[in-house]
């Protein structure tokens, strides 16, 4: 039997955000789960697929640095966040938090 081997890849979510609305959704929900983390992965993710060389330049800071701090060890500044929120033509809205149903009862 000959020893045939799949090749796989790691996913990419950089690889499927394709429109403004993937991208301004994929942000949404990690910014509803809170995690810091998430949410520095996930702009990394959202500046690959825009191209980080062009977002590090329209920011002023450089690939390495935004690699760095968008990545899921990352701890970026808020300023860095808005200069790259502003880079992706985006912004951060603030509403009032629903309340879930076992804060209702409380």
């Amino acid at each position: 039997m000959d020893n045939i081997r799949a090749k796989t890849k790691l996913w990419d979510p950089a690889e499927h955000l394709e429109t403004k609305e993937d991208m301004v959704a994929y942000i949404e929900a990690a910014l509803e789960d809170g995690d810091p983390s998430i949410i520095a992965s996930v702009l990394g993710d959202v500046a690959r697929a825009e191209k980080m060389t062009e977002i590090a330049a329209k920011t002023g800071l450089s690939r390495t640095s935004l690699y760095r701090a968008l990545s899921s060890e990352g701890c970026p500044e808020f300023e860095t966040v808005l200069k790259v929120l502003n880079a992706l033509n985006l912004q951060l809205h603030v509403t009032q938090k629903v309340p879930q149903q076992e804060e209702l009862v409380a």
